[in-house]
């Protein structure tokens, strides 16, 4: 392991330190990652994000490559199949909303032309800029999750309530909450 200050949440893993390093807090601005985050944040709900980052590559491969093409298709033997996969997490009322979701995010695409413009307009295209010296003081959601929630509940978005949005927000960049001493809280990429 290097010498490098990374934020306090990490646990020391591997797995955990890569996505760190490699993934949270940048900038994502491709449609179908985005889709591939917004359900691994779904899924996550009520569950540690490490269980999540552990089973990533099966629910890669379960979700069709998180394709929302694909997953906007998925039938009841579709369902059927996720639901005895023990590579995943198989709760029907999560797999339902991925199915949802995915219909949904292909008719933002279709009004707006990409998620990622819709999404990131509600923080105009620039990241949020958080002031964080120690894990207690990180936000579980804030106005912006809030209104994102909101909107997407109005729409019939399923399992994405403002912590989970916030979540997202973090995990693509849109907020950038890395502690002040981590060695990627200044890092600008856009």
């Amino acid at each position: 392991m290097d010498n490098k200050i990374r934020c306090t949440w990490l646990d020391g893993s591997e797995i955990y330190t890569r996505y760190h390093d490699e993934e949270w807090g940048k900038p994502e601005h491709d449609d179908n990652k985005l889709f591939e985050m917004l359900t691994l944040e779904a899924f996550q709900a009520g569950l540690s994000w490490i269980t999540i980052l552990k089973k990533r590559e099966d629910f890669r491969i379960a979700f069709d490559g998180f394709n929302p093409n694909i997953v906007a298709t998925y039938d009841e033997s579709k369902i059927e199949e996720l639901l005895v996969n023990e590579k995943i997490i198989r709760h029907r009322g999560k797999i339902i909303a991925a199915i949802n979701n995915a219909k949904l995010f292909l008719e933002i695409q279709k009004k707006y032309g990409s998620v990622d413009k819709f999404l990131w307009n509600y923080v105009e295209n620039t990241p949020i800029i958080g002031h964080y010296s120690s894990i207690d003081d990180l936000p579980a959601n804030n106005e912006i999750s809030d209104k994102i929630s909101k909107d997407l509940k109005k729409m019939g978005f399923k399992f994405l309530g403002s912590t989970t949005v916030y979540a997202f927000m973090q995990a693509t960049g849109m907020v950038n909450d890395h502690m002040q001493n981590c060695y990627l809280y200044n890092e600008k990429s856009v």
